[in-house]
């Protein structure tokens, strides 16, 4: 008997943060092994897993359907209205087909956050229908619109949405297809079919996949509980009803569906339609616009010719042939614009008297940088090379990371959105994952073990960036023994081992801003901070490798308390201090390196950089 032909095309990875337990490279492994030639990505509302799932799938040999499982508001988006809807949605999946449905997907999904959050990000009808060109719509689980209706009794209002759908979306409309076991889609489920047949809608078969293994049911309980803040032991909380929410065989699902074998076989067919290319050779860097007649070039060359007397008493011919050829190397790479747009916010900042840091990282090398002041370190003096900054032999981009003053930060921003226009400027998404000791103390407060017990074990975790479980019970005797002994300690490990490392929030990124030559709504979905403030949905790598340009404003405290010290010293003692000309042989302050009494000090204050510095 041959296998049949099936591909999943309903998935939440960990992006559907705290709801989804699939990881990325998990599900595109395990289609690869299915033999599935796709598999689709389908998160809550967002889009921010689409360019690592479609790398991740290439690099296995399966194809990636970029989609989302939208959100769709009852009336229009922008009212605050539930119209006596659970979350004032219903659920849709949407998927690409090409570089036009996935541009409209991120149209969609930046307006769901921007104009029609309300409980959910929401989109409505009437942008769908302005933004449906280039998609496949499937109806939904138990929470699509004509499910709903349909279960409500309202079986007239259910076919009016059906024809709505099927006369928008025409041929790449098909009706979704649930069956975890559960008592409402046996009920659905012949009604959908019946008005398949009845209004020549195709079927579609999906399993609506919230984790990898059937197994993984509990772990992903688990991540409900701490989703929403309750106990395993609450019967009154959030809970799927099944543990069939996984990433089933084909033969699975054929088994699930054997009176509807064409909903599997149009898994294929959508699969067919879905012929997405997204080009990573693309640049869409903003250029720099200066008030100078020549070329953008001479414009540099002429900054940089400016601060050569200001930096050099004497300026030697070594000077002026790395000047000369740092230039060169800068514009044959097609990085003029960059330097000038990072020279433009920085002299702003000076000129504003807004602290910036002295440098830092690989821009340090660049006499470039040293004369126009991004840096303020003198890479002749040090011997320090311009090419890990630059190398003319490879074609990365380099990285400028800017320190400013924390509490003026904002000022530094608000310059650049107002140079490069509001829609071309915004803050970067990043996410926090559930580190060993959290995964530990959030799993055993949603297993219901009490507080004491949980933080016994999680303070034998050691701290720090990169700490794994698994080589935590490795180097940590007592909690190997505790682990070994005690069965609540297994089982909160167990299931820790499942989530540790999933993404647990999202929240913007300390120093991380795009800033683009197109209006970044047409090339990267947006939604809101914490603070209102628009930021990307994709994060900083998935950034760069689209091709927009990536700035490090880093708000640093120390930068502040610097700045406070001098104003104090020049007010108490009439001494006005330069940062910049510091001493770097002083002796009283090599003395306290040495101490390691180094708290409060930039990049010398965790343990292992004092431990060296006493070394």
């Amino acid at each position: 008997m041959s296998r049949p032909d099936f591909v999943h095309l309903h998935n939440h990875t960990e992006y559907s943060l705290l709801d989804g337990a699939c990881r990325i490279r998990d599900i595109v492994n395990k289609a690869a092994e299915m033999e599935m030639p796709a598999v689709a990505i389908t998160d809550h509302g967002n889009m921010h897993g689409v360019i690592d799932f479609y790398k991740a799938a290439h690099s296995v040999g399966v194809k990636p359907i970029i989609g989302m499982e939208a959100y769709v508001a009852p009336g229009d988006r922008t009212e605050k209205r539930t119209h006596g809807i659970k979350d004032a949605c219903f659920h849709l999946v949407l998927l690409a087909k090409d570089e036009v449905g996935y541009r409209n997907l991120i149209k969609l999904a930046t307006a769901a956050h921007l104009d029609g959050f309300y409980y959910k990000p929401r989109i409505d009808k009437e942008i769908l229908s302005q933004y449906r060109p280039g998609l496949i719509a499937l109806s939904g689980c138990l929470k699509g619109e004509i499910p709903y209706l349909i279960l409500k009794g309202e079986t007239d209002r259910a076919r009016d949405v059906l024809r709505f759908y099927r006369d928008l979306f025409g041929d790449d409309f098909y009706i979704e297809l649930h069956d975890h076991g559960i008592e409402e889609q046996q009920a659905v489920n012949p009604i959908l079919m019946e008005m398949s047949r009845k209004f020549d809608v195709p079927l579609v078969a999906t399993n609506d996949c919230h984790y990898i293994a059937r197994e993984d049911a509990e772990a992903h309980d688990v991540l409900l509980c701490i989703q929403t803040g309750n106990s395993v032991s609450d019967t009154r909380r959030m809970k799927f009803a099944t543990d069939q929410f996984y990433f089933k065989s084909p033969q699975e699902m054929a088994d699930t569906f054997p009176e509807a074998p064409q909903a599997l076989s149009n898994t294929i067919e959508i699969a067919e339609k879905c012929n997405l290319h997204l080009d990573f050779d693309q640049r869409h860097y903003p250029t720099f616009r200066a008030d100078h007649d020549g070329s953008l070039k001479d414009y540099l060359a002429d900054l940089c010719k400016e601060g050569l007397p200001r930096r050099y008493s004497e300026i030697t011919p070594e000077i002026r042939q790395r000047l000369d050829y740092e230039i060169g190397v800068i514009d044959s790479k097609g990085l003029t614009s960059y330097i000038l747009i990072v020279w433009d916010f920085v002299h702003y900042a000076r000129e504003k008297g807004i602290p910036v840091g002295p440098g830092r990282g690989s821009a340090v090398g660049s006499l470039t940088c040293y004369l126009l002041r991004i840096s303020d370190i003198d890479p002749v003096k040090y011997g320090l090379p311009f090419e890990r900054f630059i190398n003319p032999e490879r074609p990365s981009f380099p990285d400028i990371d800017i320190d400013i003053c924390y509490n003026r930060r904002s000022e530094v921003i608000d310059y650049v959105v107002r140079k490069y226009g509001e829609s071309k400027v915004a803050q970067i998404i990043t996410f926090g994952t559930l580190g060993a000791k959290m995964a530990v103390r959030d799993v055993g407060r949603a297993l219901g073990y009490a507080y004491g017990a949980v933080d016994r074990i999680a303070r034998l975790i050691p701290t720090g960036p990169n700490v794994a479980l698994r080589e935590a019970l490795e180097s940590e005797p007592e909690l190997k023994r505790l682990y070994d002994r005690d069965d609540m300690v297994q089982r909160i490990f167990r299931i820790a081992f499942q989530l540790e490392g999933l993404a647990r929030n999202a929240s913007t990124h300390a120093a991380g801003v795009v800033i683009s030559s197109d209006e970044l709504a047409n090339l990267v979905p947006l939604c809101r901070g914490s603070n209102n403030e628009t930021i990307t949905q994709y994060s900083m790598k998935p950034i760069t490798e689209i091709g927009l340009l990536k700035m490090d404003f880093l708000g640093l405290r120390t930068l502040t308390v610097i700045d406070e010290a001098v104003k104090m010293v020049r007010q108490r003692h009439g001494v006005q201090l330069d940062m910049s000309k510091l001493p770097l042989d002083d002796r009283k302050t090599f003395r306290l390196l040495h101490k390691a009494e180094t708290s409060g000090v930039f990049q010398l204050e965790s343990p292992g950089m004092r431990d060296l510095a006493q070394k």
